[in-house]
């Protein structure tokens, strides 16, 4: 399988509503592998077709406490509030805060084409909620409230050099 590039806030497909997938077939099932091969590679927990050019309602996800994928996902129940900060793999460095539900229910087809009906609160309920929102074109920081946007700094990925606080601490 192949980690596909993730396309950035600007691409145009990201601000269009996904179609709905009718049948999964041999396509759909390679394009989901690769679509965890491509969520795993850049240290994501939730992954959207759009963001990998496909304009289609499927994603992907994989938290602690949960991994799946959902196809054509409509959030029927949504409870309480929650608001943290987040970030995205289409708009790298930035990240601010935003409000979703606490809780949620959400209907949809799994992997294999069946209907599956999935609850989540919490963590879960926050990276579903991005995701679909992804599907319908919608960005985080459309949500996001303005005044919190901030950028972060980029992940290392080689080791500091020797004599450096980054290497004594281990802070990346």
């Amino acid at each position: 399988m192949a980690v596909r590039p993730i396309l950035e806030y600007t691409h145009p497909v990201l601000r269009r509503k996904a179609q709905r997938v009718d049948a999964v077939t041999g396509e759909i099932r390679r394009l989901i592998k690769e679509m965890r091969e491509t969520m795993k590679a850049a240290s994501g927990v939730g992954l959207a077709a759009p963001q990998v050019g496909e304009s289609l309602q499927i994603l992907v996800y994989e938290t602690e406490e949960a991994r799946g994928c959902l196809l054509n996902p409509v959030i029927e129940e949504m409870h309480g509030d929650q608001t943290d900060v987040e970030g995205c793999l289409s708009i790298p460095g930035l990240q601010g805060e935003v409000t979703r539900a606490l809780r949620i229910r959400v209907k949809g087809m799994d992997e294999r084409g069946k209907p599956v009906t999935k609850e989540a609160e919490g963590y879960l309920a926050r990276v579903l909620q991005h995701e679909i929102d992804h599907l319908n074109g919608i960005l985080f920081i459309d949500r996001a409230r303005p005044e919190t946007l901030h950028r972060i700094p980029p992940r290392r990925t080689e080791p500091a050099p020797s004599g450096s606080r980054l290497a004594k601490s281990g802070s990346r």
